[in-house]
Order: C-alpha cells, then structure tokens, then sequence
C-alpha cells in the first residue's frame, strides 16, 4: 500500500517537470483555482506550492471536466484509488484513465520548473 501511494504521488507531482511545450500549451497565472489546486496545497507532498498547484490546476481545466477533477481529487484522500482505477477493466475506468493520462502530460509539460 504505501508503495503504491508513493508511485501516485510521484506520479502527480512528477507530473509537472520535464518535457518540451507544444505550441497550443501556455504559461498560468499561477492563481488557477479550483478542487485540484485546493487538494494540492491541502497536501503533505513536500514539492508543493502556490504556483504548481494553481499550474496543476490549469492543466486539470484543460484536460478534465469538472466531475473528473473531483473524481482526481479523491487521489490525493486515498492514493491506492488511483491504482485500482489504472487498473480496473471498466470502460468507464478506462476511459477517465485515458483523460487523466493526458492531465498528466500536459501538467508535466505546462508546469515545467515550477
């Protein structure tokens, strides 16, 4: 259990180091609020910050509709959701993984040395 809680949670705040820009990503105001960006400053992980989590945020808004980024939040209360959904064979399940893993690229992408 806790390895799994610390892949999710290196996956979420690795999510936002590395990569290049594509040319329809942008730079954030770094006060995007929103369910993700209140989970990620309510967080114990020692890399967060105002300014990641408001670019968290903003990718969320791109990538995720209001009802995923809820479901995501959920992540941060209970990492080992996030492994049972990777893995569930759902469609459903399948289909937020999809989008999530996408949040994720842009996220690591747009947040970039934040």
């Amino acid at each position: 259990m806790r390895v799994i809680s610390c892949v999710v949670a290196l996956a979420l705040v690795a999510g936002c180091g590395g990569g290049n820009r594509a040319s329809n990503d942008y730079r954030v105001v770094p006060t995007a609020s929103g369910p993700v960006s209140r989970a990620c400053n309510g967080s114990q992980r020692s890399a967060r910050n105002p300014q990641l989590c408001g670019c968290i945020q903003a990718a969320a808004d791109v990538e995720l509709s209001g009802g995923d980024q809820r479901r995501m939040v959920g992540f941060y209360e209970d990492p080992h959701e996030a492994q049972e959904v990777r893995q569930s064979d759902r469609r459903r399940d399948e289909e937020f993984w999809k989008r999530y893993s996408a949040f994720v690229d842009r996220a690591e992408r747009m947040c970039k040395g934040l």
